[in-house]
């Protein structure tokens, strides 16, 4: 079949437009922008990322798995404040050279995701561009007025706990690039399908609600991160790098090459939800994690003082070469 370019509007139509039919508020994407209201004591959240070939991603993925890491990353920041997914808009500029086979492969990933997460598209714009392919996800989501989970309430005393396993996302990007030397495939294809498709912790997060006292998604790396919580609420924060959960694949890499720890505890890219709690509330949050059968694991505390400390078993400060991703 030969391939094709639609016009703008015929595209919105073909594309965009069924992407849109579970929002009422999209306005089947005839008008300029879209309404949203709030239910009834809620607010509104509001995050926005951009992907650009090259950059964000390799550039050769399949386009359904580019489309579903721009999405998954924007749900990933909605549940770092507790928030339940409501809708996005998506802005694209695309080289004129793309045809319409790579639209309808990425639409098809965000049909997917869409159904899986409960969202729907409200909006956006579509250009062309000389240079590489890239895109923006604004998403809303909505909370309890006023039980927005924040970066700023860390206590000293407070326990830290990161769902989900670390270092995957970071490894899977090594094994990309050549970089992860003796290591099974079945081990790669995990490590690279969790770089490329995330899992936000969307049941997770607004769940968290009155349980955490701070909250925020390790997208920049998991000692990063937690020292913008640890900046935001005047603190210091302790890691304890032998209570950091592994995958079995990454655990696998670890074993291969030592080395790899910085990539582990200062690598990107897990998005999973990273959050300081109180002592007390630890037989909750086992609980939260039995029912939605997600590993909360405590790796460290919250002290009073400035800055992060990543510690072995025997409480040695570890010096990371990396700390974690910066925008530039």
């Amino acid at each position: 079949m030969a391939s094709r370019k639609t016009g703008e509007f015929e595209r919105i139509a073909t594309f965009f437009a069924p992407l849109a039919a579970g929002f009422p508020g999209a306005l089947g994407l005839t008008d300029d922008a879209a309404l949203i209201r709030p239910a009834e004591g809620c607010e509104i959240v509001v995050t926005t990322d951009t992907m650009v070939a090259g950059v964000h991603y390799v550039g050769d993925e399949p386009a359904d798995l580019v489309a579903q890491k721009l999405l998954r990353v924007n749900l990933s920041d909605l549940a770092a404040m507790g928030a339940r997914p409501v809708a996005y808009t998506l802005n694209i500029a695309l080289p004129s050279a793309l045809e319409d086979d790579w639209l309808e492969r990425f639409t098809a990933g965000l049909a997917a995701d869409q159904r899986r997460f409960g969202i729907a598209l409200a909006g956006g714009d579509s250009v062309s561009t000389p240079g590489p392919v890239t895109l923006t996800i604004t998403a809303f989501g909505e909370v309890a007025a006023g039980a927005a989970l924040r970066r700023s309430g860390a206590r000293a005393g407070d326990l830290v706990y990161v769902s989900g396993t670390i270092g995957d996302g970071a490894l899977g990007l090594k094994v990309l690039r050549g970089h992860v030397a003796g290591l099974a495939q079945t081990h790669k294809d995990s490590l690279i399908e969790r770089y490329r498709r995330p899992q936000p912790r969307t049941a997770c997060g607004p769940r968290l609600a009155g349980l955490a006292h701070a909250a925020i998604d390790v997208s920049d790396g998991l000692a990063a991160d937690l020292g913008h919580i640890a900046e935001v609420s005047g603190v210091a924060a302790v890691i304890e790098a032998v209570s950091v959960p592994l995958s079995t694949a990454a655990a696998a890499a670890l074993e291969l090459d030592p080395d790899l720890r910085d990539a582990i505890l200062g690598g990107g890219d897990d998005y999973e939800l990273l959050f300081a709690a109180p002592p007390g509330a630890g037989g909750r949050i086992a609980s939260l994690a039995a029912e939605l059968g997600l590993a909360l694991t405590a790796i460290g505390r919250i002290e009073n003082g400035r800055g992060v400390r990543v510690v072995d078993a025997g409480g040695a400060a570890i010096a990371l070469r990396a700390a974690g991703y910066t925008h530039r």
